[in-house]
């Protein structure tokens, strides 16, 4: 059974890949192109005018980024998530009251996405290239695992303190509660952990916020798919089976 699942997820992963892909190729690298001009730009007014400095050299060209290196990217990080989400769904079945395979796939999907993209991205947004110091990129990306640590162990605690509350205050209001937990949790992270504000300050707003929505999209389309037609097959598949 996990098997079957584990392998119908990253079948549903690498078909969210494929849209997020497509998403990613119209609407995310206009973006990425503007922002690498504005730091060739940049490089050349500060360094390779004033020192006689020779471009360095790509070791991947722009093309080859944007196009299989896009593709790739995408599609093996969907089947990779489509994989896990496979097995916290096998953990999760049958754990979460009477919800059918469609209801704890979304579920699963929306927490997911609210602990693991949407939190951390509010928290510490994607760049593109231009927007950061190249010194920090360590430190940044810490703080960025630790807030997306902070947030899935908020949800996992407001789960389960939900769980508790259901039988004595009833479902809304232990759903209530427990989003409220949650959003505690958060807000008291964000104010603890320190702030990061390296984009340049001649660099297009419109660039950077067109961006920050592109990355979002990507991951509303990958999380989306994933919950939707993974449950969709599963229920199916499970009806099939009883019948």
């Amino acid at each position: 059974m996990v098997r079957t699942l584990l392998i119908r997820g990253m079948l549903v992963g690498v078909l969210a890949g494929l849209l997020a892909f497509g998403f990613g190729e119209v609407f995310g690298e206009p973006s990425i192109d503007s922002a690498i001009a504005f730091e060739d730009q940049t490089h050349q007014d500060q360094t390779h005018q004033s020192m006689g400095m020779e471009p360095e050299m790509e070791l991947v060209s722009r093309e080859v980024q944007s196009t299989i290196g896009l593709f790739t990217g995408v599609v093996v990080y969907g089947a990779a998530l489509g994989g896990l989400f496979a097995l916290s769904f096998a953990y999760a079945y049958g754990r979460l009251g009477h919800l059918a395979p469609r209801g704890v796939s979304a579920l699963l999907a929306s927490l997911g996405f609210i602990a693991l993209v949407l939190v951390p991205a509010l928290t510490y947004p994607p760049n593109p290239p231009a927007v950061g110091e190249p010194d920090t990129i360590g430190h940044r990306t810490a703080l960025y695992f630790a807030m997306m640590l902070i947030s899935l162990i908020g949800v996992t605690v407001a789960v389960a303190f939900g769980r508790r509350l259901v039988d004595r205050a009833g479902l809304w209001n232990a759903v209530i509660v427990a989003g409220a937990a949650f959003v505690a949790i958060v807000v008291v992270a964000q104010f603890l952990l320190p702030t990061v504000n390296e984009v340049p300050e001649h660099f297009p707003a419109v660039v950077l916020w067109r961006f920050r929505v592109a990355s979002l999209g990507m991951q509303v389309i990958l999380w989306t798919t994933i919950g939707l037609v993974f449950g969709a097959l599963t229920e199916r598949s499970l009806t099939t089976r009883r019948a």
